[in-house]
């Protein structure tokens, strides 16, 4: 829908600056997201460590020319530099955030339809999808594109309603107490679907039923609730909301429920439920078997019965669910290609996301963008219509070609710019025959197709296949670690280093530098300068800082502006020396002071004639000061760690004032953060616990890497023979043994063989057996229901790398930091 700039700002209270007449199609909160800017209206939202004004300036270079802003930013704007013109408009408010959720609710309340709202800790987008996959036959459907539950990401969504729209189905998501309110306005659902109440963000909450209450908050006036009847937690609190809707309280063991499940038997493969519901008793079949999956299947078989879908439809279309893969995966590809997989479906909205990140990725790589793009199914729209936006989309996104796959995209090729290279297929196979695929090279490649169009056989025909090992590493889980440790921050304004150091402690340096870049991290920091210049040939611009800098590496250090850590007199006049040499001045250095570890850094006592020698040149800067705890992580050092920081509370103000620039100080590393937080000063330091592991209790916050294997062959062997190297094998029983590729070269520890640890297979336990060997290793699978090609996880979400750390008496660094570069690392973002 399309509204007048005039009725928008009557609909926020806005005050309008200018007289541009236009109407808006578009909402905007990322500049790097623009992809109409004559139709886009931006909303200038503030966090605690950026705002949205300092990008208006881009934006209007781009063609926006419509802006909401705070009174605060606006003032800023007409006393700076930039010059508000008449062909724009600016929308005043006091909060661009509550003006944003403001218009999504007016924008709702033209709309009568039934609304599907769901909230919970688990299952929401698995609900949200199959919901989609099971009524969308019958309905044009508007639904959250991907995980948008937030305040910012509900209002986005509530703005793709439009006229053709016969069902909304949005996921509420919510981090503390008191956000509900404002998605409930937003969202107004009709339907609601609580799916489970677990510790996902527990940490600002003060207990499970407090949570509970507050997501039950968004269902104050739906028609219908539908909830586990089965969970007590889940039901006392549905009691204690006295709220007013009907309840389809599904249950397994209570029969006056109004939905009973009255059997669940799981099969090798899938899973067969029978249940009661309005004194008529039904099965159906789902293709899944794990317990979270029947759970979901149920929420959503309790939503299409209150929608009065026939029994058979429901038995016919819950055989056909897909799974859902809420990643977009990052792959190398063949011939320098870069591959980004998101083949799980297609449709306006996840195009406009996936894009977003393929342009992302390609920036400053100096490859060209290639888009494979499959027919996009089930919109209600025309394919004139549809595809005249789809074209619009890949023009403003710089697709240099774009490569089409099926009937209704080949139809309108004459819609897509003859600009761009243009191939056009009216099925799959077409283009695997063709040679299209080989000629690609040195590409960022969007693989973007509706499932049936089997686009895993095109992501498979343009991977670079090196190794079945491979490290899986989560983007979406260490953004959630990093939100982690920054709530934990006193203040807003206190600045924040990442350590990537180590390739990211195994996890891979650029994607995850590039991942925090755009969560505007303060610093990054690595050990040596060759590190650092390699982010910066991969296009990372955030302020970098060296670890352990090197003598031999000063040059490295001036060209790509990397900032070193100065910890004593020599390396500081070599730095110098060099710095003058090349003619430079005032560059930033990082002063290391010793509090106890005894490691590196400068004595206090040191203090008076560092700073002579700091002000008697101009070749560096001091930009911060900082030291090391010892044992911040442990409540027995207590007493030293505060030893410490009177130290170095005493060395940062004596160095600080003898200089008018603020020099940043910083001595909190991740433990540190939560056992200190009256240490964490201007700056704070984050390295173990960005990758899930708490320093504290060894516990996973958010698993970020998953190694991963396959089994490559499976053999019977008796009791009385040995299994491997030295016939350290011995068995007790007759066994069936799997052989896997993965060795102490990859990063499995030797230590771990002869029945030390254990892997996993479709979920079990499976030991080690024999000596692990250089590139491969024995597992026992007797008791496993397992063949050849199944996967094999070392570690990850279900086998905590502690585990393994922890039969090796050492720590997750070193175990994760031990994985061999000739592991692929796959990237995804949920």
């Amino acid at each position: 829908m399309s509204y007048a700039i005039e009725s928008i700002a009557k609909s926020i209270g806005a005050r309008r600056v200018g007289e541009y007449e236009t109407t808006i199609d578009w909402l905007l909160t990322d500049s790097r997201s623009l992809s109409f800017p004559e139709e886009t209206l931006f909303f200038a939202l503030a966090t605690k460590r950026n705002s949205g004004a300092r990008y208006i300036p881009d934006l209007y270079d781009r063609g926006v020319r419509n802006f909401v802003v705070s009174e605060e930013d606006f003032k800023e704007i007409e006393s700076g530099e930039w010059r508000v013109e008449s062909s724009l408009n600016f929308l005043v408010v006091p909060n661009p955030l509550k003006a944003l959720q403001k218009l999504a609710e007016v924008h709702r309340e033209k709309f009568k339809m039934p609304v599907i709202g769901i909230t919970g800790s688990n299952g929401k987008t698995i609900v949200k999808e199959w919901l989609h996959q099971l009524l969308s036959p019958d309905r044009c459907i508007v639904r959250s594109p991907r995980s948008y539950n937030s305040q910012i990401g509900v209002p986005l969504s509530v703005w793709q309603l439009n006229e053709e729209a016969e069902l909304g189905i949005f996921e509420a998501g919510i981090s503390e107490m008191g956000e509900m309110g404002a998605l409930k306005r937003m969202i107004k659902p009709t339907i609601g679907i609580l799916t489970n109440i677990g510790g996902a963000h527990q940490e600002n909450f003060f207990s499970l039923q407090e949570k509970c209450m507050e997501k039950l908050t968004l269902f104050k006036d739906c028609d219908v609730v539908i909830y586990n009847g089965d969970n007590e937690l889940i039901s006392n609190c549905v009691a204690k909301s006295m709220l007013t809707a009907r309840e389809i309280a599904w249950s397994r063991t209570d029969i006056e429920r109004p939905l009973h499940i009255s059997r669940v038997t799981k099969k090798e493969d899938h899973t067969v439920i029978s249940y009661r519901y309005l004194d008529m008793d039904n099965t159906f079949c789902i293709p899944f078997i794990d317990d979270a999956s029947i759970e979901n299947a149920l929420n959503c078989l309790a939503a299409c019965l209150y929608l009065m879908t026939p029994a058979d439809q429901i038995t016919e279309r819950m055989a056909r669910l897909e799974p859902i893969a809420m990643r977009l995966e990052v792959k190398e590809g063949k011939n320098n290609c870069v591959l980004i997989n998101d083949s799980y479906n297609s449709d306006l909205a996840s195009l406009d996301i996936a894009l977003d990140f393929l342009v992302r990725r390609s920036e400053k790589k100096g490859l060209n963008r290639t888009l494979i793009l499959s027919d996009i199914l089930e919109t209600g729209q025309s394919t004139a219509t549809l595809y005249r936006r789809v074209a619009q989309l890949v023009q403003s996104r710089g697709i240099n070609k774009l490569i089409g796959v099926g009937p209704e995209i080949s139809s309108c090729a004459a819609r897509f710019d003859a600009g761009i290279e243009r191939y056009f297929f009216p099925n799959t196979e077409a283009l695997l025959a063709s040679d299209v695929l080989k000629s690609l090279h040195s590409e960022v490649i969007l693989i973007k197709g509706s499932r049936i169009f089997n686009f895993d056989k095109v992501s498979e025909a343009l991977e670079l296949k090196v190794h079945e090992t491979i490290l899986e590493v989560n983007l979406h889980a260490m953004v959630e670690n990093l939100n982690h440790y920054r709530s934990m921050l006193r203040h807003p304004e206190t600045k924040m280093i990442c350590m990537v150091k180590a390739s990211a402690y195994g996890a891979g340096s650029y994607e995850i530098a590039k991942t925090l870049q755009e969560h505007h991290v303060d610093y990054l920091a690595v050990a040596v300068a060759d590190e650092g210049s390699e982010l910066r040939k991969a296009g990372i611009t955030s302020s970098i800082m060296i670890m352990d800098p090197e003598l031999t590496a000063f040059k490295t250090m001036f060209d790509y502006k990397l900032e070193p850590e100065v910890y004593n007199f020599h390396l500081l006049d070599a730095l110098i020396k060099a710095a003058k040499k090349e003619g430079i001045t005032n560059f930033p250095i990082h002063i290391k002071l010793d509090t106890g570890m005894h490691r590196l850094g400068f004595a206090v006592e040191d203090i008076p004639l560092l700073i002579h020698c700091l002000k008697n040149q101009s070749a560096v800067i001091p930009r911060s000061v900082f030291s090391h705890f010892v044992g911040s992580d442990s409540p027995q050092f207590d007493a030293f760690t505060r030893r410490q920081i009177e130290l170095f509370e005493k060395g940062s103000q004596e160095l600080q004032a003898a200089f008018p620039h603020k020099i940043l100080r910083h001595i909190c590393n991740t433990a540190g953060i939560e056992r200190f937080p009256g240490a964490q000063f201007d700056m704070v330091r984050l390295g173990i616990g960005l990758y899930g592991v708490s320093p504290i209790d060894n516990s996973i916050i958010h698993n970020v890497s998953t190694l991963k294997t396959t089994i490559l062959q499976i053999r019977d062997v008796s009791e009385e023979d040995t299994v491997g190297y030295s016939r350290m094998g011995h068995l007790t029983r007759p066994s069936r043994i799997a052989a896997i590729p993965i060795g102490y070269a990859d990063g499995l520890n030797r230590h771990l063989g002869r029945g030390n640890a254990y892997c996993l297979v479709n979920g079990k336990k499976a030991a080690y057996v024999g000596n692990i060997c250089m590139d491969v290793c024995m597992i026992d699978v007797t008791d496993i229901d397992c063949r050849e090609g199944d996967q094999v996880i070392i570690f990850g979400d279900d086998l905590p790398i502690t585990v393994l750390s922890d039969k090796l008496d050492t720590i997750p660094y070193e175990v994760l930091t031990s994985i061999s570069t000739r592991v692929k690392r796959v990237y995804y973002q949920e």
